[in-house]
């Protein structure tokens, strides 16, 4: 999932959390399609920003999956003979990249 500015979402979009107004009631649900109108409609509400499912806009300056996954493998590297931190090392570049909306690809 990814969080971004209304003015980088877009037409079939799926929202990955709810949008709540200031009061803390549920503007749009977990799921949701976003239309054209959908959005026009949250812009004239001052929604900022929202989340969506997969990793949809690339903005400048984050790193790539790629780039996170070799981070993970860095980090990591000193301690390949423990079993225990290898399987975390595996359950974080998995998390990693479900919230991108892929699948890992770990040795």
């Amino acid at each position: 999932m990814q969080r971004i500015l209304l003015a980088q979402a877009g037409p079939g979009m799926i929202l990955a959390k709810e949008i709540l107004n200031p009061e803390g009631m549920v503007l749009c649900g977990a799921g949701t399609p976003l239309s054209p109108a959908l959005i026009e409609r949250l812009s004239g509400l001052d929604v900022v920003d929202v989340t969506v499912e997969g990793h949809p806009v690339n903005i400048e300056g984050e790193k790539t999956l790629q780039e996170e996954l070799q981070e993970i493998d860095l980090r990591f590297q000193r301690v390949e003979d423990i079993a225990p931190l290898m399987y975390l090392k595996k359950r974080i570049q998995a998390k990693l990249a479900a919230s991108r909306g892929l699948e890992a690809v770990t040795k």
